[in-house]
């Protein structure tokens, strides 16, 4: 008797209450950003920052070990910074080896048909298709150590030796060099030749371009870091303001 007493006692002391959600522990953000604060964007800042790095996964999952930037995740980002009136502009910060060639044309094209102004900058590297995704802003700017892998598609795993294959690749391969030659001041005849270059990559063809070379090939408008690429974003902004003024008036 006296024992069912004092458990009634001890639950009657201890209502069942709503945890309340802890904040992350200091242990825990240095687990996983390896600083104890991480400065965050004003709530107030009119400029939403994408960024694309690793590998762009596309229809397969990549291995966990793999740095992978998933495209399912991006394009729901990108409808929402189109509908977000707080969102004037979106620099788009990137760093990748490429990856899925369906995937990086559906991002390049979803930013190329954004109506708010758009800066991209290739900060390390911005290969394979991530050419595309660079050249899909309204202004473009690329370090001056950064580089550009330009190749012919590729392939990997079973492929049906047919010629209909062949002619697939090809049609594919003219859906990239058709979007880069259009949002970028390259010629189409100057990226094939870089495309399909020999001598320049190991046991391979293609081109690897360095910063200056990429502005010099017209591919990419300018070379600088964050503080060009967020002033030229202002500018752009400033510009899409008075001119979207000029039609209400």
């Amino acid at each position: 008797m006296g024992n069912d007493k004092k458990q009634n006692d001890s639950l009657n002391e201890q209502p069942d209450q709503p945890k309340e959600e802890q904040p992350p522990s200091l242990i825990d953000k240095i687990q996983q950003l390896g600083q104890t604060n991480v400065p965050q964007l004003s709530q107030d800042s009119k400029i939403h920052c994408l960024t694309i790095v690793g590998q762009i996964e596309g229809h397969l999952q990549l291995p966990p070990q793999n740095k992978t930037t998933k495209y399912e995740h991006l394009i729901p980002q990108i409808v929402a910074i189109e509908q977000n009136p707080k969102i004037e502009g979106l620099l788009v910060i990137l760093n990748t080896v490429g990856g899925d060639v369906e995937a990086g044309l559906a991002i390049s094209e979803m930013l190329a048909s954004l109506s708010k102004p758009t800066v991209s900058i290739v900060l390390g590297g911005g290969h394979s298709i991530g050419v595309p995704i660079a050249v899909s802003c309204n202004y473009s700017f690329i370090a001056e150590t950064a580089t550009m892998t330009i190749h012919p598609i590729r392939l990997t795993g079973l492929v049906i030796g047919v010629p209909q294959t062949f002619e697939y690749l090809d049609k594919m391969q003219d859906r990239v060099i058709n979007f880069v030659t259009k949002h970028s001041n390259i010629s189409e005849e100057c990226f094939k030749d870089l495309m399909f270059a020999k001598g320049n990559l190991t046991r391979d063809i293609g081109t690897n371009v360095v910063g200056t070379d990429a502005v010099k090939y017209g591919l990419i408008d300018n070379v600088g870091g964050i503080g060009p690429a967020l002033k030229k974003l202002e500018e752009l902004i400033e510009d899409n303001k008075q001119g979207n003024e000029g039609i209400v008036q």
